[in-house]
C-alpha cells in the first residue's frame, strides 16, 4: 500500500488504470561559466577554478549538496513507493563537474532508495571544458552507462561566439575518450549559429559522424528570454530558410551514417535511443530531485507536477530541512491533451491511440476534433490505432501542438 498523502488517493476527475513507468532526473546546477543562450537553471561556480580538473568543484559544497539530494529523495519516496525505476538522467549546469567519487556515491544513494530495473540507463551530462584522461572511464566505473557530451560544435571560432568554455580540439579529445569508456554515448550539437554557414555545418558534422556516435541530437540556437543573448543578440545568424536547409542537411547525413531521426532533435543507431527521453516523450513519469527539478508523477485519480527551490543554496537548507519542494498543484484535465500532444508528436512514429487514455485517463473523443482537424491540414495520420505527424506535419509542428490547446 502506498504511502503517499492520503488526498493523492481520494477520487478525482482522473482515472488511470495503470500507472505510468517512473525516472529519476537529478539537476547538479553547477557550471565553470553561463552560457550567454543558456535558459536552463545553472550557475556559475562563486569559487575560482582550482588547478586539477579532477577538483573542479570544492568536495564540501559536493558533499553538502549530495546530502541534500538524499535528503530530497528520502522526502520523496512515499510518492513513488512501490514503482521501479526505468531510467535516471543526471543533468545540469555541468554535472561532470562533480567528481566520480560523487557521482559514485550519488549512483549508490539512488539505488540504496529506489528500485532499478535491470539494465537500468544511467546518463550523465559531460562537457569538453571539464574533460581529463580517464575522467569519463572513472563514470562508468561509478555505474553512469551513458554519457552525453555537450560539444555543440567543433569550430573553434562558433564556440568562441556562443560562450563555451571548450576548444575543439578539447571537444575532438572528449569524444573519443567517451568512445572509448561507453557502449552508447551521445553528442551534443547546435545549428544556427552565429554567424555559421552550410559548409561550417558540413565541417561539424564531417568531425562528429567520423566518430560513429550511438546517438546524435541537434539543437537550433535559439534566443530565449532572460538569457544574455536576449539582451545583446548576437550578428549574423542564419535566416529560417538556411537554417531549415541546414537541418535537412543534418537529417540526411546522419541518416546515410545509420543514424535514424526517431524523435525531433534527436537520431540514434539501433538500440540506442535514449530510454529517458523517450519516456519524456511518451508521457511517463519522472521524480525530479535538486535545484530547479521539475518532476510529474501519476496518481489513480491525478497528475501533479512539482518544482524544487531554484537557488542551489536555498535548495540545499530546504531539502536538509525535508521541504525540498517549492510548489506543486495538481494538472488540470482540461490542460491533458495538449501536455500529452507537446510530448509525444515529438517521436516520429507519433503514439498508439490506446496511450492517450492510459497516460491521461481521459477519453479518446477529447482529442479526436482537434486530430480530425489535424488530418484534414494534412499535419497528421490516424490509422485509427496510431497518430503520428506527416513529413508536413513535422515541419508545423508547434502549430499542431496548438490544435490541442
Amino acid at each position: 500500500m502506498s504511502t503517499a498523502p492520503i488526498r493523492l488517493h481520494r477520487p478525482g476527475e482522473l482515472s488511470l488504470a495503470a500507472l505510468p513507468p517512473l525516472s529519476l532526473y537529478v539537476h547538479l546546477p553547477w557550471c565553470l561559466r553561463k552560457c550567454p543562450y543558456c535558459d536552463f537553471n545553472s550557475h556559475e561556480m562563486s569559487a575560482p577554478r582550482l588547478p586539477s580538473v579532477a577538483a573542479l568543484l570544492d568536495a564540501a559544497i559536493e558533499s553538502r549538496y549530495l546530502d541534500a539530494l538524499c535528503a530530497d529523495l528520502e522526502a520523496s519516496l512515499p510518492l513513488v513507493w512501490g514503482r521501479r525505476i526505468v531510467s535516471v538522467f543526471v543533468g545540469g549546469g555541468t554535472p561532470s563537474l562533480f567528481s566520480p567519487e560523487a557521482i559514485l556515491r550519488l549512483v549508490g544513494d539512488i539505488r540504496a532508495r529506489l528500485p532499478l530495473v535491470p539494465g537500468c540507463e544511467i546518463t550523465l551530462e559531460a562537457n569538453p571544458g571539464t574533460f581529463e584522461r580517464d575522467r569519463f572511464r572513472a563514470y562508468a566505473d561509478a555505474g553512469i552507462t551513458r554519457l552525453s557530451i555537450g560539444v555543440q560544435s567543433f569550430d573553434d571560432r562558433a564556440l568562441r561566439t556562443i560562450g563555451r568554455v571548450h576548444d575543439g580540439a578539447q571537444a575532438r579529445a572528449a569524444v573519443e575518450e567517451a568512445a572509448r569508456a561507453f557502449a552508447t554515448w551521445n553528442i551534443d550539437l547546435m545549428y544556427a549559429l552565429p554567424g555559421q554557414t552550410p559548409a561550417d555545418l558540413e565541417r561539424d558534422l564531417d568531425i562528429a559522424l567520423a566518430h560513429a556516435p550511438p546517438h546524435l541530437s541537434v539543437y537550433h540556437l535559439t534566443i530565449e528570454p532572460n538569457t544574455v543573448f536576449a539582451s545583446r543578440p548576437p550578428a549574423a545568424l542564419p535566416d529560417d530558410d538556411t537554417a531549415s536547409a541546414m537541418l535537412d542537411a543534418i537529417t540526411a547525413r546522419a541518416g546515410a551514417a545509420g543514424l535514424e531521426r526517431y524523435e525531433v532533435s534527436a537520431y540514434a543507431r539501433s538500440g540506442h535511443r535514449c530510454a529517458h527521453n523517450v519516456n519524456y516523450w511518451t508521457f511517463g513519469d519522472y521524480l525530479g530531485i535538486g535545484a530547479g527539478a521539475h518532476g510529474k508523477l501519476s496518481f489513480p485519480h491525478r497528475i501533479l507536477r512539482q518544482v524544487r527551490w531554484r537557488e542551489p543554496a536555498a535548495y540545499v537548507e530546504h531539502a536538509l530541512a525535508g521541504n525540498a519542494v517549492s510548489n506543486e498543484h495538481e494538472v488540470a484535465a482540461s490542460e491533458l491533451p495538449f501536455e500529452f500532444m507537446l510530448n509525444a508528436l515529438r517521436l516520429r512514429e507519433g503514439f498508439e491511440r490506446r496511450l492517450y487514455t492510459e497516460r491521461t485517463g481521459l477519453p479518446r473523443t477529447t482529442i479526436d476534433a482537434a486530430v480530425a482537424d489535424a488530418v484534414a491540414r494534412d499535419w497528421l495520420a490516424d490509422d485509427g490505432a496510431r497518430i503520428s505527424p506527416t513529413v508536413r506535419g513535422y515541419d508545423f509542428l508547434s502549430d499542431v501542438q496548438q490544435l490541442f490547446l
